[in-house]
């Protein structure tokens, strides 16, 4: 498996542990956490634990299932970037109350799902063994 492959799953479940720990510590005292603490678990958990585990997995097997090699790995890469990048500014926009941060970040993570599609389009569409 590629590095990255195995950077996205592993920073998923680490994802995974930050965003179930925001669950139990908004369950012990719901005021503890600043600012708007479901959206930002709800991101954690879909963006951090579930798509980057997705991404991982599926640059991994999805051009093995194509009997083809992955369209870019730079833009593989390029989309371990943005993700990473952006899902951060999201969480922290939304615990700090800052719009900014969240816009921000939600164009970066969006960016890297725009990659992450065009990449697998290409890859597994069009091309013949």
């Amino acid at each position: 498996m590629h590095k990255r492959n195995r950077l996205f799953v592993s920073i998923a479940l680490v994802y995974g542990l930050l965003g179930g720990l925001i669950a139990i510590t908004r369950l012990i005292d719901p005021g503890l956490l600043p600012g708007n603490v479901p959206r930002a678990h709800g991101h954690i958990m879909l963006l951090g634990f579930i798509l980057m585990m997705v991404y991982g997995i599926a640059l991994h097997v999805l051009p093995r299932f194509g009997g083809f090699p992955l369209y870019s790995e730079r833009m593989a890469d390029w989309q371990l970037y943005l993700a990473n990048a952006g899902l951060p500014l999201m969480v922290a926009g939304w615990l700090g109350w800052r719009d900014s941060l969240v816009l921000a970040g939600g164009v970066l993570s969006y960016g890297a799902i725009v990659l992450f599609g065009l990449n697998m389009i290409l890859t597994v569409v069009g091309r013949k063994k």
